[in-house]
């Protein structure tokens, strides 16, 4: 199984970036990862905010590939521990065929047809993080729960 975090737009913020880039590469120990980003809209400022969602959506369904179990990371989405992550994971890696794919909207959000294209949602937490920041959230939670799940040091009951 390849696991991918497919995101709209690039990290502009380099400590973001920086952090982003450590866990992927620390990721690749333990499974088959991949960060892949979806370009930006140009004059998104001036669109209105469904043109926006739609146009994103476009770019998001284009890039999914049959067979890909879709998971929307979303604000309205199931909350995990971190443990619950791993197990998550562990069910994931027995299960999909091919690609898991964790999908960042924009910052507004899926368009209806992405909620519909995906097979469940993930909340990274009830509080509102930015859609860069997400990104760097959530490798390390994958990388948390890879390390549970191989019983490494990393994570501390």
């Amino acid at each position: 199984m390849k696991t991918i975090l497919l995101v709209v737009g690039k990290t502009t913020e380099q400590h973001f970036a920086a952090g982003i880039s450590d866990y992927v590469k620390r990721l690749g120990r333990y499974l088959s990862f991949e960060l892949e980003t979806i370009p930006e809209l140009k004059n998104a400022r001036n669109l209105p905010v469904e043109v926006q969602k739609e146009k994103e959506a476009d770019l998001i369904l284009k890039a999914l590939q049959p067979g890909d179990v879709v998971v929307l990371l979303d604000e309205g989405g199931r909350e995990m521990r971190s443990v619950e992550f791993a197990d998550y994971m562990r069910h994931k890696q027995n299960t999909v065929a091919r690609r898991l794919v964790f999908v960042v909207g924009g910052p507004y959000g899926f368009a209806p047809r992405v909620y519909a294209a995906a097979s469940e949602k993930l909340s990274l937490s009830r509080m509102t993080f930015s859609h860069q920041m997400v990104r760097l959230v959530f490798v390390e939670q994958l990388y948390r729960a890879m390390t549970i799940l191989a019983g490494t040091p990393y994570h501390h009951e």
